[in-house]
């Protein structure tokens, strides 16, 4: 996977903690640390925002649509 360079401003107390990790051993160094914490972000936003999504279907009617449509298209599918 190629990788890019970027400059990133943060706070000083968090990049106290930062090289705390970075020189107990957790992190390699600052580079890895930062790129996995925003890995663990995006993924963690992008599993909330499904969630988000689910939260707006109405099981009732969607499961009653599903019954609906399956029963008149059992008839229909070829058996095997």
């Amino acid at each position: 996977m190629s990788t890019a360079k970027v400059a990133v401003t943060i706070e000083r107390d968090l990049l106290v903690r930062l090289d705390r990790l970075v020189k107990s051993r957790r992190f390699p160094n600052r580079s890895r640390a930062v790129q996995e914490a925003i890995r663990e972000k995006v993924a963690r936003l992008e599993r909330s925002r499904l969630t988000e999504e689910c939260k707006k279907l109405y099981r009732v009617s969607e499961r009653k649509m599903a019954d609906e449509g399956l029963s008149e298209e059992a008839t229909l599918w070829p058996e095997y």
